[in-house]
Formats: C-alpha cells, sequence, structure tokens
C-alpha cells in the first residue's frame, strides 16, 4: 500500500494524476444533482452553505399541534392563495409547494386534483380531512421569511436532523471544503490526457455543494493524496482516491445517508469513474433518527475520512492475484 504524495506522482503533461477508468463502475448520482441545481442553490465553499441552512433553521419553530384545531381559508382563486390558522400563532400561515402536497398525502387527499380546484374547493376538502384525520397530532414547522410560511408538516414522530447539523458535521473533517484539509470540492478528469487534475477553480459550474429550500447535498474528495493500489499491465500505478456525498431534507421530502468510496476520476459533468468498495448508510427521519445520526452516521463519516486505505488496497491486491482462469476458452 502506498499513499502518494502530490510531488511524488507520476503525471502527465497537463500536471493532475493518470488513471484508468477501464476498471470499477461508473455512479452518476452526483451528475444528477448537478445537471438539475439553479445557480441560486450551488455554493462554493462549506461555511457560506453552512450559514445558508443555519440561518433558515434560526428562523424556523416546529410545534405539535392537534389536526382538529388548524382552520384552513381562501384568500384568492388558487390554491396558492390558501392559509391556515394555527393554534399559538396570531396570524395566518401559507404553505409552500412541498408543505401543501404532505399535507394532502397526510390526510389522504388528492394532491394533483386539490391543485386544479378553485382554493374554496380545495379548503374545503383539506378542512374535512383534518377534522377526521385518525392520527389527530400533526407536527408542523413554521419559517419567518417576510410572512409566515408553512415549511413542512409531518407525523407527530417524525425526527427531525436539521441540515445545518449535517453540513456542521462535514466542516469537522472537512473545513471550508476547498482546500483548507485534504477534503475538497473535486478536480475534473481530462479526456485527452487521461489525467484527473486536482486542482480546479470553485465556480458554480465546477462546485458539488448544494442547498435548495427542500435539502442538502455535499460530494467532496480526497485528491490530491492518490492512493496506489497496485500497477496496470503497463506498469503504471493504478490510483485511487478517497470519496463520499451525502445528504439530507430537514423537512421531509428525503432521508439523511452518507455514501464512501474509492474512486478514479471526476469528470466535469460530475460522473463519478471507477468507483470501488461502494458503501451507503440511510436513516430515515423516525422518532430516533437524531440519536442514529449522532452514534451512528455523523461519527462513521469521521472514521471514513481518518481511516486508513491498506484493507481496501489488501483487497484490490487479492482480488489480482486470484486465478479466475488458466486459459482463453475457461
Amino acid at each position: 500500500m502506498n499513499i502518494m504524495p502530490l510531488s511524488q506522482a507520476e503525471r502527465s503533461a497537463s500536471g493532475g494524476f493518470r488513471v484508468d477508468i477501464s476498471r470499477g463502475q461508473r455512479v452518476g448520482r452526483v451528475s444528477s444533482e448537478w445537471f438539475s441545481r439553479p445557480d441560486d442553490e450551488r455554493y462554493l465553499n462549506l461555511p457560506d452553505l453552512y450559514d445558508a441552512v443555519r440561518s433558515r433553521a434560526e428562523r424556523a419553530q416546529a410545534r405539535t399541534v392537534e389536526s382538529r384545531a388548524i382552520r384552513v381559508e381562501a384568500s384568492g382563486d388558487n390554491p396558492e392563495h390558501l392559509t391556515m390558522t394555527v393554534p399559538g400563532r396570531d396570524g395566518p400561515i401559507a404553505p409552500t409547494h412541498w408543505s401543501f402536497g404532505q399535507l394532502c398525502t397526510l390526510v389522504s387527499a388528492p394532491t394533483s386534483y386539490l391543485r386544479q380546484l378553485p382554493a374554496a374547493l380545495s379548503g374545503i376538502n383539506l378542512q374535512h380531512g383534518l377534522l377526521s384525520h385518525r392520527s389527530e397530532l400533526l407536527k408542523t414547522l413554521e419559517a419567518d421569511n417576510g410572512r409566515t410560511e408553512l415549511r413542512a408538516v409531518t407525523g407527530p414522530q417524525y425526527g427531525r436532523i436539521w441540515d445545518h447539523e449535517l453540513v456542521g458535521a462535514v466542516m469537522k473533517i472537512a473545513g471550508n471544503g476547498t482546500g483548507d484539509s485534504r477534503w475538497k470540492v473535486p478536480g475534473v478528469l481530462d479526456w485527452a490526457t487521461m489525467t484527473h487534475n486536482p486542482f480546479v477553480d470553485v465556480t458554480k459550474d465546477t462546485t458539488t455543494l448544494y442547498a435548495s429550500d427542500r435539502d442538502v447535498f455535499l460530494f467532496l474528495v480526497d485528491d490530491t493524496n492518490p492512493i496506489e493500489a497496485g500497477r496496470l499491465p503497463d506498469g503504471s500505478p493504478d490510483l485511487y482516491f478517497r470519496g463520499f456525498y451525502c445528504w439530507n431534507s430537514e423537512v421531509g421530502s428525503k432521508t439523511l445517508g452518507i455514501a464512501s468510496f474509492y474512486l478514479r476520476a471526476v469528470c466535469m459533468n460530475r460522473n463519478l469513474w471507477g468507483v470501488e468498495n461502494f458503501e451507503e448508510i440511510t436513516i430515515r427521519h423516525s422518532k430516533f433518527a437524531v440519536q442514529r445520526f449522532a452514534h451512528e452516521a455523523a461519527p462513521g463519516l469521521t472514521s471514513f475520512a481518518n481511516s486508513s486505505p491498506a484493507p481496501f488496497v489488501a483487497g484490490i491486491k487479492a482480488a489480482r492475484q486470484r486465478i479466475v482462469a488458466r486459459t482463453d476458452e475457461d
């Protein structure tokens, strides 16, 4: 096993690490995020991302209320004009597009149909559902963004892990995510020379740090410290990098998850190439989600960040030494 410092790595004229992406798998999850995120959901460093999601959490209030006590009113013709009066709050609150869908699901109302109805009819249907809601309790997440919005509505057992808690856990091992630690926004594969250049300016086009009003997604690599796991047929080193991505939604649009792996390169559209040893953990936002994050997910991320690649390298070498067949026909 050999972790190669940058100055000793075998490089091409472009200054990157020569890689062989014919081995391993291609993983497109990060690329899907990269394609779908508008500019206002892209962040250039972890502190800016943390500040954004922390500030919205500080403006939010989570409460458990009786569903029968919620009153739905129409202030216009469209379902977007619905407002709700919730116990303990003086003024009305306006559901977001996301929370409106959550509310419909919780009371077993057809979301797409209610969106097409006039606001008054949509409100009547929702009110009926709330009055007959069998679980009797709902958990709301309300936020003041100039007007009071209902960001999320879930069942009473929902275990909320805040987006800033995940970003904060990543910052403990990755600093600003742009180079003050070994973990950073990845570089780019040069297809002409098949070299991975770790040093690329972090811009809106290259960043892999994302947050919307519904979720966060982060992808970082340790691509200035390649790991040599044996030699390729031409005698050059077979180089890997460590990487991980993680995601969360404090409003219930997805689970919390962390995926760790070894990879050989990241291309411009953020496909991962030559991926090996892919491992993933997901945590549903259930009653004990916060405890699982504190005692399982966050320590697991730190352990991977600080672990030795020796077991991975040993596994690669053992696989290559295994005789699969002795002839072409076999």
